[in-house]
């Protein structure tokens, strides 16, 4: 089993900026991507941002794409996700999540085994 722990979000005015992170344990060696989709109230989750254990492969939704930046660190078994020029329409749950291995769909939550609980991120006006 894989746990992962979600931290970092609150209020943000728009265009301010929030770093999430997630703090992965367990058998974190029987995951290969880490990905964060979010749920805003009455949507499905949405694809944010994926990367590799490695770091050689990272894949964007296209909503953020420019403005949020996946990173991880493999000693410490986190993954980050700085969030810039945040919006209105970024007011979500944002949940990290993991995959056993690579997949050309990493926007599909099937695609995921391993859930946190979810961080809610509020942009205000």
């Amino acid at each position: 089993q894989v746990q992962l722990v979600e931290s970092g979000g609150g209020l943000v005015e728009a265009g301010g900026s929030l770093r999430l992170s997630c703090a992965a344990s367990g058998r974190t060696g029987s995951t290969v991507l880490m990905g964060w989709f979010r749920q805003a109230p009455g949507k499905e989750r949405e694809f944010v941002a994926v990367i590799h254990w490695s770091g050689d492969f990272i894949s964007y939704g296209d909503s953020v794409k420019g403005r949020f930046t996946i990173s991880r660190d493999r000693v410490k078994n986190t993954v980050y996700l700085q969030m810039n020029s945040l919006k209105l329409e970024d007011t979500a749950v944002y949940y990290c999540t993991a995959a056993p291995r690579y997949t050309r769909t990493p926007y599909r939550t099937r695609e995921y085994d391993y859930w946190g609980h979810g961080t809610q991120v509020t942009v205000s006006s």
